[in-house]
């Protein structure tokens, strides 16, 4: 007896992390999300023919030790953005695959058109696939930035085996592709940014990548929740990922790795977003504090660390009394659970209460804080809104609360400082085993430190001793007097 195959075969896959189940599923077993199933037909792969002129390299098993010579380090290419190499680690690596993501609008394919030229300039060919654009539009664009470059090698395609042909006859020394989610594959039946073609696309050019030894770019679409759109294991298979952070409306830009096979993940570079494209930023703690007001209560000014770069940013707070039920807790660059947590901390070990009252917290100039040595600022800026009185204007504060009210040792006290005394601030207050911390700032650097143990005794060194709540509140009721 002959089978006779009727057609394709129907499998539903999980859209949030590209689990494939045979038959439909309304919760995810593997991720937990709900309705996330997409119908697909799976075809068997057709056998794809390799180009003649570019044989891909059969893999050899090789002792260890003969990689040597062939590190990283050794190997990196430069970009020309000094910015851009130190957050990928000192450079791209050959066969490197990196996937930059970030909201729509925010800067990705300036940043990567910019990157390429430079590149070119320094004698490497680049081949830029756009899906989203014609080779006009990037030419519009490219003219704007100064990118125009006879090495920069641009075509507007979407079919996967055709930017394949291209790579091979091309022979370019980096590719871009804008975007992984317009690409797609022939061979497969579903439409370009589901699941499967966006893993297949990105495990192709991850294997042509590392098979030549070319260097890729690829630019990911974002969700609304601000991860990169299509199958979490997208991010499993490339060798680094970045998010170019900041507000759309305004000119700073953050590029962040979340992760780095070949570097550390707490580097930034900072931009700024001019008419002539994304410019490095060279004093980034004097563009975060531009603009700042001093006086005003609500506002602190944090020793940051990124990485083995010190930034001092400024975190903004408003109380203001809520006409809800339930009082706003709402942060921009801060999480806002660890904010819930510091600020159950503040009304636990101080004097300052909230009752009824809705918290606002922002950090200026599109930053976004993840160190803990972050949680002293923003508490002061929320207890010196609270009472109406304001942080010294040349003073910082660093340190990380701990659920009883004491202030944790933070690391890189020494760089934070020295950063903090070069742009003029005379006062730091410190948690107590940072104290020691002022002795490695050199002879010509003024500093007088004021190291703390706790919460309590860090608000009475900032807002002055007997920190009450706004007038007309009682620090143990929380309710108005009179």
């Amino acid at each position: 007896m002959q089978l006779t195959r009727l057609g394709p075969k129907i499998v539903f896959i999980c859209s949030a992390c590209g689990s494939e189940r045979p038959k439909w599923f309304g919760r995810c077993t593997d991720c937990g999300a709900w309705n996330t199933a997409t119908e697909e037909a799976r075809v068997p792969a057709r056998r794809r023919e390799e180009a003649a002129s570019e044989p891909l390299t059969r893999s050899t098993p090789i002792p260890l030790v003969a990689a040597g010579g062939m590190g990283a380090d050794a190997l990196r290419l430069l970009t020309g953005s000094g910015e851009l190499d130190r957050v990928l680690g000192g450079g791209l690596v050959p066969g490197a695959v990196v996937l930059v993501g970030g909201d729509p609008g925010i800067g990705k394919s300036t940043l990567l058109l910019q990157t390429v030229a430079r590149m070119a300039r320094a004698g490497s060919r680049a081949l830029y696939v756009t899906g989203e654009e014609s080779e006009r539009q990037i030419l519009i664009r490219a003219e704007r930035l100064d990118a125009c470059d006879p090495e920069v090698l641009v075509v507007a395609e979407t079919d996967l085996d055709r930017v394949r042909e291209h790579i091979v006859q091309v022979a370019p020394d980096l590719v871009v592709a804008d975007s992984i989610q317009t690409l797609y594959r022939s061979d497969l039946p579903s439409a370009p940014g589901t699941v499967t073609q966006v893993r297949e696309c990105a495990l192709e050019l991850t294997r042509i990548a590392k098979a030549s030894g070319r260097p890729v770019l690829l630019v990911g679409h974002v969700t609304k929740e601000g991860d990169v759109a299509g199958p979490r294991i997208l991010e499993h298979m490339v060798d680094a990922v970045l998010y170019l952070e900041g507000e759309r409306y305004q000119e700073l830009r953050v590029l962040r790795a979340h992760k780095n096979r070949f570097g550390a993940t707490t580097e930034i570079g900072v931009f700024e977003m001019v008419e002539a494209g994304l410019r490095e930023v060279a004093d980034p703690s004097g563009a975060f504090l531009a603009g700042r007001i001093t006086g005003v209560p609500g506002t602190a000014v944090l020793a940051s660390l990124e990485g083995n770069r010190a930034l001092l940013v400024e975190v903004q707070a408003l109380v203001a009394r809520s006409v809800a039920t339930s009082p706003e807790r709402q942060t921009t660059g801060f999480d806002r659970r660890r904010l819930a947590v510091l600020l159950a901390v503040l009304e636990r070990r101080s004097d300052v209460r909230f009752g009824k009252r809705d918290v606002f917290v922002s950090v200026a100039g599109g930053m976004r804080l993840e160190e803990t040595a972050s949680d002293l600022a923003l508490l002061v800026a929320v207890a010196s809104a609270s009472t109406g009185r304001a942080v010294p204007a040349d003073m910082v504060v660093m340190g990380e609360v701990g659920l009883g009210g004491e202030l944790r040792r933070v690391r890189g006290g020494v760089r934070r400082l020295a950063e903090a005394a070069r742009l003029g601030f005379r006062r730091a207050v410190v948690p107590a085993a940072n104290a020691a911390d002022g002795r490695g700032l050199g002879p010509d650097l003024e500093l007088e430190l004021i190291p703390v143990p706790d919460l309590r005794a860090a608000l009475s060194a900032v807002l002055g001793e007997g920190v009450k709540t706004l007038a007309g509140v009682s620090p143990s009721s929380g309710r108005r007097k009179g």
